[in-house]
């Protein structure tokens, strides 16, 4: 039987099927990562009985790989409007790793540690809370958004993958940026 079928369509149609493939991996992804954050944020080692040390010595680290993955997002975006994929895309996979890393050391914290109370006042309060709050809002949106717009440059859809990376890169970026906000207004109540 011959295959009727333009190089275009069945190189398309292969492109499509990449991303299928990784559609219910980026919906479990996406559930799981802030259920899984949820339950163990009210786990506490202790509860246990394996007495640790708080990890006190994590929130400026992570961050720090906060400020580090703004930073790195950006200079991703710059590298490909000078037309530099490959550093890009290095550069895309290095950002998702630190978001990965941050991510692990604020669940160990919170896993050590008593939650830490802002102590300000006023609108200063406001500011924190409403910094906080779209924060991590936004930090469970922006997963499946990297995660898609992720597979879609894998697939070599470029042209989806562009159209969603312009949502995806403010979004990433705030959440990463507010992240180092939060921390440095709310460092000052840290009891340890």
């Amino acid at each position: 039987m011959e295959n009727n079928q333009s190089p275009e369509i069945i190189e398309s149609a292969d492109k499509s099927s990449v991303e299928t493939k990784f559609n219910k991996f980026i919906i479990a992804v996406s559930i799981i990562i802030p259920v899984a954050v949820a339950i163990l944020f009210t786990v506490k080692l202790k509860d246990f009985g394996i007495i640790v040390e708080p990890f006190g010595f994590l929130p400026p680290i992570y961050a720090t790989i906060n400020g580090i993955t703004a930073l790195v997002l950006i200079a991703a975006v710059y590298a490909i409007k000078k037309g530099n994929r490959k550093l890009h895309e290095k550069l895309m996979t290095l950002a998702i790793a630190l978001s990965v890393l941050f991510l692990v050391m604020y669940v160990a914290y919170h896993m050590t540690a008593d939650a830490t109370k802002y102590g300000g006042a006023g609108v200063m309060r406001l500011v924190y809370f409403f910094l906080l709050i779209s924060h991590i809002i936004l930090s469970i949106g922006v997963i499946p958004l990297v995660l898609v717009t992720y597979v879609r440059a894998l697939a070599e859809r470029f042209d989806r993958h562009k159209k969603l990376a312009k949502i995806t890169f403010p979004i990433w970026l705030y959440v990463a940026v507010t992240g180092v906000i939060v921390y440095l207004m709310i460092a000052p109540y840290y009891n340890y």
